[in-house]
């Protein structure tokens, strides 16, 4: 007869030693992949490539210091008073019934009232000085570029120079840059991270945007308004090109021999994703104006089914 043995109950208290190996494995991954995920931060203002996103980041980096001395107490005398008030400390009584104290009520107050004052006057202060509308000192002249928000998709006008590109916007690093913002469809939200700001786009009307790189390389522009199932691919790459190079785009979109009218923007806007970037080599004049003063019926009947 053969030998056949039952395997042994399993025991349901395990020991430390295992329970923390268990714990260990899982810990391990989450830590290794959030490092992994560090590169994400070369995208967003923390990795700042114009004035606009330093200054962005320096006042971030400003409140979080502020908020230290909030933060830092908390996370020092809650473990100390968890301690001393330990139920196996007999000596030290909880008395949760005790009088008025000014020197209490004095830290309580003063401090989380100061702080909120510094962090006014910094936020304020801060606040006038990144207005996307105020233009930005710079001993050249900014480069204009019309911005229409599409489904699912950005078109550049550049009006002095007569031309347009679709998910594509170049400018000189040596340059500011002056956008004008309006949408064909539902609102939307254009951002650079490393270079400033997001800023909304809407129907009918137009915002203004003023953008800067310290040095020429490539970012990552994007929409941050949920529209629709193509939104996650609203991306386009900005280009801060050295000047000579900036001209080679120019002269390279002109080359195109594509024309930017009304009827190729009608079909333009038609809803789809752009795998690839393209250009126009002239566009019609005053159609960002034009595309200012159409009438979009399907927004207000979107509008009016929301309400």
């Amino acid at each position: 007869m053969a030998d056949v043995r039952c395997p042994p109950a399993a025991n349901p208290v395990r020991r430390p030693r295992e329970l923390v190996r268990q714990f260990i494995g899982p810990v391990a991954l989450i830590a290794l992949g959030s490092l992994g995920g560090c590169g994400v931060l070369d995208h967003g203002f923390m990795g700042a490539a114009g004035p606009i996103a330093d200054k962005t980041r320096s006042l971030f980096l400003l409140a979080c210091f502020i908020l230290l001395f909030v933060v830092g107490p908390v996370l020092l005398l809650t473990p100390i008073i968890a301690w001393h008030y330990r139920l196996s400390n007999t000596k030290s009584a909880y008395r949760p019934k005790w009088g008025f104290n000014w020197s209490l009520e004095g830290l309580i107050w003063i401090p989380p009232a100061i702080i909120v004052i510094v962090l006014a006057v910094f936020l304020w202060r801060d606040t006038h000085a990144l207005d996307p509308y105020k233009p930005l000192v710079s001993p050249n002249p900014p480069v204009e570029v019309q911005v229409v928000a599409l489904d699912w998709k950005w078109l550049f006008i550049y009006p002095e120079e007569g031309i347009a590109s679709v998910n594509e916007l170049a400018f000189p690093s040596d340059r500011p840059i002056h956008l004008s913002l309006t949408s064909a469809t539902v609102m939307q939200s254009f951002f650079v991270p490393q270079l400033g700001g997001q800023i909304y786009a809407m129907a009918g009307m137009t915002t203004q945007h003023n953008l800067a790189a310290s040095e020429p390389g490539r970012f990552r522009g994007e929409n941050t308004q949920f529209n629709g199932m193509g939104f996650q691919n609203q991306k386009f790459p900005v280009l801060a090109q050295s000047a000579d190079d900036y001209t080679a785009w120019l002269a390279r979109a002109r080359a195109g021999g594509k024309t930017l009218d009304m009827n190729a923007f009608k079909a333009l806007s038609a809803r789809s994703t752009q795998a690839e970037p393209i250009v126009f080599g002239s566009v019609t004049l005053g159609l960002f104006q034009s595309i200012l003063a159409l009438d979009h019926p399907g927004i207000h009947a979107a509008h009016m089914r929301a309400r």
